[in-house]
């Protein structure tokens, strides 16, 4: 049975069914139906976070005044306007909400039908409210942010019973120039109100404001490419020019690189970069200019690299060297990449990194791919053939202390199977 479109033809049976199903399940007994593999993964981090289904527990919302901070230091604050058209029109007539969450799961818009704003201030869903699955449960806004894809969660599919009588399905707000996460938009609501095409309709909006995103970050390429033109004329030097983040905007007397790994904080002077050795960096408007300060990069030597999980969402790898020092925070999948690489130091093809990550050694294709956005950045040590950190290079692991921590994000088989252990690879 599919309590998904159930739902829509009998809501209140939906209900019963999904009631019985969890109730079940957490007494350890069979369910009447299987519940949703996504669901059923989120259940399961609930129980080995520790969270209460038969409480509400909440943490305290932001005051009025860091919401309004993060409002104007978010990128999310630019593709309001798309989220507004795509959703609230639609949202008001239906008697749902719209809630825009930040990458900490924290609710800094939230909008809609009145009545129903109303009911939200009930279960928590206020403004400056943290609603990460580690905090409420599982739910419309912190389970996209975890499995990195559109979700909506059904009555009893939340893992808190006050939550019952709710339905969300919200979407993963990502950076199209880095993947990494912005924040999750969700459409609320009670269940009677809500369709299993709901799903769809947020997805899809979702991935129009990442367009939207997209768009701009070629535009403001496109500006810094108008001023970096005239510099790298005059310059004479292999140089690149490159905005805030690291993408190339123009290019002189060296190959095109796509992006160059920009350590967190740059400051002008002479300084050495992964990529390109030891260069000149120059502030430009909008960006910075990178000259080659040598005909050939600084060699490496012998490094040490330390892989720090210690605080989720908080990932880096961080390098050792003579030729300097420097850290680069991970994305989710980077992170689970990099320590399965650590895991392995004898190395993994990329059949059994797909394995290790997806449970499907076929898929070579995805593995490939990411692998060879980490070698964008960490190139000089490692290996291929099997991947593997090179072999002179000192690794080390920080994990958390509750192994029940560690990327707590996942669901790859190989960081389930051991997040039972509680020593580092």
């Amino acid at each position: 049975m599919d309590v998904t479109h159930l739902a829509a033809v009998d809501s209140s049976r939906a209900a019963r069914v999904l009631s019985e199903v969890r109730s079940a399940r957490l007494a350890g007994q069979p369910a009447p139906v299987a519940p949703r593999p996504v669901i059923e993964r989120s259940w399961e981090r609930m129980l080995r976070s520790g969270v209460d289904p038969d409480h509400d527990v909440r943490a305290d919302p932001l005051s009025r005044e860091e919401v309004q901070r993060r409002r104007e230091t978010s990128v999310l604050r630019h593709v309001l306007p798309v989220l507004r058209e795509g959703l609230l029109a639609a949202a008001d007539v239906a008697h749902h909400i719209m809630v825009v969450a930040d990458e900490d799961g924290r609710v800094l818009w939230r909008e809609g039908s009145p009545p129903v704003l109303r009911k939200a201030d009930g279960l928590g869903l206020e403004l400056g409210a943290d609603w990460r699955e580690d905090v409420v449960g599982t739910n419309g806004v912190g389970a996209p942010a975890v499995v990195r894809r559109p979700v909506q969660v059904f009555a009893s599919e939340h893992f808190v019973r006050s939550q019952a009588g709710w339905t969300c399905a919200g979407a993963p707000l990502t950076d199209p120039r880095d993947g990494r996460l912005l924040g999750v938009v969700d459409v609320s609501g009670p269940l009677e109100t809500m369709h299993p095409a709901t799903l769809a309709w947020v997805g899809s909006v979702a991935k129009l404001a990442e367009a939207r995103l997209r768009e701009m970050h070629v535009e403001s390429l496109e500006r810094l490419r108008a001023v970096a033109a005239p510099v790298l004329a005059r310059a004479g030097v292999r140089a690149l020019a490159v905005d805030p983040d690291g993408w190339t905007a123009a290019v002189s007397g060296m190959p095109y690189v796509r992006r160059v790994a920009l350590p967190k904080s740059l400051s002008a002077g002479p300084r050495w970069l992964p990529a390109l050795g030891l260069c000149s960096v120059e502030p430009l408007a909008g960006g910075w200019l990178l000259s080659a300060a040598a005909d050939e990069p600084v060699p490496h030597g012998p490094a040490r690299i330390v892989l720090d999980l210690r605080q989720a969402r908080h990932w880096s790898v961080q390098v050792h060297g003579g030729a300097g020092s420097w850290t680069r925070e991970l994305s989710p999948r980077h992170a689970e990449l990099l320590y399965l690489l650590a895991v392995h130091r004898s190395g993994r093809s990329a059949a059994g990194l797909a394995g290790d990550m997806f449970g499907d050694p076929a898929r070579t294709v995805t593995v490939r791919a990411e692998m060879s956005r980490v070698r964008r950045y960490l190139g000089a040590f490692l290996e291929h053939r099997p991947y593997r950190f090179a072999e002179d290079a000192e690794v080390e692991v920080l994990l958390p202390e509750d192994p029940r921590h560690l990327l707590p994000h996942s669901t790859a088989p190989a960081v389930n199977r051991r997040r039972g252990s509680a020593s580092p690879p």
